[in-house]
């Protein structure tokens, strides 16, 4: 069994959350008896009860433990070897102690207070240490002082981590963890059982809370445990030790090849986007895609395929420039003329039509302000006073309906708005939504209104920026508006306080936008959409495989455990 776990380490870690399956497992198997040889010069567990028994009822200090009765056989989890036995935690303890209850006050330095944030993996975590002052250490070890070998074990919060206090440390108990000082029980054999899967899932069952995330003590004195022999919990250890080193190993190797891989991409597909003309353009793209299934394993490299698409796109390097294609000044031409109609009418400023690029494109595509293309206005306000208005309710969308490319519609609120300014304020099919701001993530976001509410309104805090032409091609706005390039902008022009970021709506206007030619801006959205199909089948393909590769692990840990 122990070969045949080592032999399959490296495929069942492979599989998702293999690395923790895998430890998880390592301590399964330990407390069932699979990784260790039972020799019969070791002796009978039950001996070593006895034992027990003569040393706690011969101590001279202390009252001694209850004594608990066997656990009955109607009990038993799971068939151990007939070397082990099956008992109790208290039955094998020669203190079992709750943590003080009160909260003490930490310092950065002193005496070390082990509590549940601390303990991670069967150690101190550094960077969660809580100290104590001298006093607070005398109240808190007065009903037991914590020695080498005592099981430090957290029964809220995170349940089951536990550790083994080694010679050199001094502490005391700090809030949420419980104290076992082993009686002739090897301390690390003990600590396995305490904290294996199996052993953790049986505490939480008997916690009847509603969403319970803790163990009671009376419970965990109670919790069965596997008994080997003294000397097989010697062997047990050391394998669960050499088996645990493996994982390690692996992980770090793990890390190595997905950090390796993730700089190939990068590098890869940065060799498109500088890319120094169309045919240096080419031959690279040929070189990765006769390459997409060696390259894009993970979900993270797809992801980022993905952005890298969508930023060549942006730069027109996805789609050629044809010299028949009516010149992007024609198009401009007809929503310059509508503008400066609809502007004379409303008496509103006009909007700057010069905009610094924000990368090189194409000799054939224009730069504009995103205010000169565009109708943008606010939306309407919450909480105005209204006075005796008549007024209606309308559905209308917040920042939270308006994502990157797509709008979650899910959750659909009402406002109440003067009947007389729905108009105003209500969404036409093609409109564009553009949020304000918030936390970073949501500044600038773009969505394309597709008319699937009547009569739905936007609120300020989402922008709408509307065609002024029938033929304008708000799938080319989107994509540019959600790239890394108009994000930059955003991010240098945004307000900024703690943790937030918005843009005003002159901010907005005053964006620079490229314009290509018209048929060139659908040739872009198709290729887009056509390149972003095939990274949905290579995503279903490695899901496909992940399932597999989990279906096979799967089978691996159940011929293991059975």
């Amino acid at each position: 069994m122990t070969a045949l776990l080592t032999k399959n380490l490296p495929l069942v870690a492979g599989a998702p959350d293999g690395i923790k399956k895998l430890r998880e497992l390592i301590l399964e198997l330990s407390v069932r008896g699979r990784l260790s040889e039972h020799l019969n010069s070791d002796g009978m567990a039950n001996d070593l009860i006895n034992q027990i028994k003569e040393k706690r009822a011969a101590r001279s200090s202390g009252s001694p433990l209850k004594e608990i009765e066997s656990p009955t056989r109607d009990r038993f989890p799971y068939k151990i070897p007939e070397s082990w036995t099956w008992t109790t935690a208290s039955a094998i303890s020669e203190e079992i102690v709750d943590c003080p209850h009160s909260t003490p006050k930490f310092l950065t330095e002193g005496f070390l207070c082990l509590d549940t944030n601390s303990i991670k993996k069967g150690s101190v975590l550094l960077s969660r240490a809580r100290y104590v002052d001298a006093v607070t250490y005398k109240e808190r070890v007065v009903r037991l002082v914590p020695q080498p070998g005592d099981i430090v074990f957290a029964r809220e919060g995170s349940v089951g981590e536990s550790m083994v206090i080694p010679d050199d440390m001094v502490c005391c108990l700090g809030q949420r963890v419980m104290l076992f000082r082993p009686c002739l029980v090897l301390p690390k054999y003990f600590r396995l059982a305490l904290s294996e899967p199996g052993a953790k899932s049986r505490a939480l069952s008997l916690n009847k809370g509603i969403g319970a995330k803790h163990v009671n003590v009376a419970d965990m004195r109670n919790a069965l445990i596997p008994l080997p022999p003294l000397a097989e919990q010697h062997r047990i250890v050391a394998k669960v030790d050499e088996l645990m080193a493996l994982c390690d190993k692996l992980e770090a190797d793990q890390a190595d090849a997905e950090a390796a891989h993730a700089q190939l991409v990068r590098a890869l597909l940065e060799s498109l986007t500088h890319a120094k003309d169309a045919e240096d353009f080419q031959e690279n793209w040929r070189r990765l895609s006769e390459n997409f299934h060696t390259l894009f394993t993970t979900e993270a490299s797809i992801d980022f395929l993905k952005q890298s698409v969508l930023q060549l796109g942006v730069m027109g390097k996805l789609a050629p420039q044809n010299a028949d294609d009516e010149k992007a000044e024609v198009f401009l031409d007809c929503i310059d003329a509508i503008r400066a109609g609809l502007v004379h009418s409303q008496r509103k400023s006009t909007v700057e039509v010069e905009a610094e690029p924000l990368f090189g494109a194409p000799a054939n595509w224009v730069w504009r302000s995103l205010g000169s293309v565009l109708n943008i206005t606010g939306g309407v306000t919450l909480g105005r006073k209204l006075g005796d208005r008549a007024m209606v309710s309308k559905p209308y969308l917040r920042v939270a309906n308006v994502q990157r490319g797509y709008l979650a519609l899910e959750q659909i609120k009402e406002i109440s708005v003067p009947s007389d300014e729905v108009e105003k304020y209500r969404l036409h099919e093609h409109d564009l939504l553009i949020t304000e701001g918030g936390d970073w993530d949501k500044v600038g976001r773009t969505a394309i209104w597709r008319g699937k509410i009547p009569d739905c309104l936007h609120q300020n805090h989402v922008f709408r920026a509307r065609p002024l032409v029938s033929d304008f091609c708000t799938e080319w706005a989107e994509l540019f508006l959600n790239s890394a390039f108009a994000r930059q902008y955003f991010a240098g022009s945004a307000k900024q306080t703690t943790n937030l970021a918005s843009i005003n709506i002159t901010q907005l206007r005053a964006c620079p936008f490229p314009v290509p030619p018209l048929a060139e801006q659908h040739r872009i959205i198709a290729k887009v959409g056509e390149l972003m199909s095939l990274f949905d089948q290579l995503y279903a393909h490695l899901i496909e495989a992940r399932q597999k590769h989990s279906q096979l692990a799967a089978v691996l840990v159940e011929e293991a455990v059975a």
